[in-house]
């Protein structure tokens, strides 16, 4: 019977959390920050996104920052021997004013829950915490005035942990339910991601997202960003293995993503250094002036092969 109620549960979750309705950015929103840990700072989900939106919509002129930041917890919660104890995770609630107040967002992505269970079996004190990261997260980007938009977090590989994976599952369903109750904007990869990694282990058991169990690979990473873009409205990508298969199709749209990605390193790291954090053994950023001229001069990279398309 176990089997059987687990995959009626998860059907469930899944239908649930696929009734979302699309959410759309507000025509005034220009500057998009996402926040999160390594997941977030590898980058490659917003690499893809970058690249999408400034394909299809090239008037609206986005400019998208990832001050994701490895390791990092929203709920202040560290392991005893994190890094074989050479330094603690570091904490949101140590930078989190001066990524407001450095980049301005009008519109926030968060995406936490990964580190902050610290991947030991479910607890309550630890969810507790985790809770309470995030509901101070929320107020504080909507008392400066931005919009945010909260992301479940990607799944934890059962196989490599049962216990882990099932805490994430927990973390994401409450993180869909402040939809309903509290009228937030919540986007779900989590389960998403974890029904397509069960289909595709159907025709391959070796199949993996992540594996390590936590950090996703391009099919993971693409998986993301087709769960964001979809519910920001964006379908075109839905039916579609690899991001490389998008591309395939448009003119120019390989070298426009290479930039992209380019910039995205430059601009990460700039920010981070800029802002300033807790974690160790991060590269130092060019001086945020500097990135900011180089980036500029790769948009209007972009813009010319943009305009060749047209």
């Amino acid at each position: 019977m176990r089997p059987t109620l687990l995959s009626i549960i998860f059907l469930i979750a899944f239908q649930l959390s696929s009734l979302a309705q699309p959410y759309e950015i507000p025509k005034d929103f220009k500057r998009i920050v996402f926040i999160g840990n390594s997941i977030t700072y590898g980058g490659k989900y917003i690499e893809y996104i970058d690249t999408y939106l400034s394909i299809k919509y090239p008037d609206k002129d986005y400019e998208i920052i990832n001050v994701g930041l490895p390791s990092e917890t929203v709920s202040g919660l560290s392991e005893l021997n994190h890094a074989n104890g050479a330094f603690p995770r570091p904490d949101l609630h140590d930078r989190l004013d001066r990524i407001i107040s450095q980049t301005q967002p009008d519109l926030v992505l968060s995406c936490y829950g990964m580190n902050d269970g610290i991947y030991l079996p479910f607890d309550d004190e630890r969810f507790r915490k985790f809770k309470d990261g995030i509901n101070w997260l929320n107020d504080k980007v909507v008392k400066s005035g931005a919009g945010i938009i909260h992301i479940t977090p990607p799944i934890y590989d059962e196989r490599k942990g049962a216990a882990y994976a099932n805490v994430l599952d927990i973390y994401s369903d409450w993180l869909i339910s402040k939809r309903y109750t509290s009228n937030w904007k919540v986007i779900d990869i989590h389960w998403p991601m974890r029904k397509k990694l069960e289909d595709q282990r159907l025709v391959d058991t070796t199949f993996v997202f992540a594996k390590d169990g936590v950090h996703p690979n391009e099919a993971g990473h693409f998986e993301i960003a087709k769960s964001i873009l979809s519910n920001l409205g964006e379908t075109e990508l839905n039916d579609l293995g690899e991001f490389k298969s998008y591309l395939a199709t448009i003119e120019n749209a390989a070298e426009i993503f290479n930039l992209i990605e380019r910039k995205h390193k430059i601009m990460k790291d700039a920010w981070l250094t800029s802002i300033g954090h807790q974690r160790p053994r991060m590269d130092t950023g060019l001086p945020l002036a500097e990135a900011v001229a180089k980036s500029k001069l790769i948009d209007s990279e972009v813009d010319i092969l943009l305009t060749e398309q047209k």
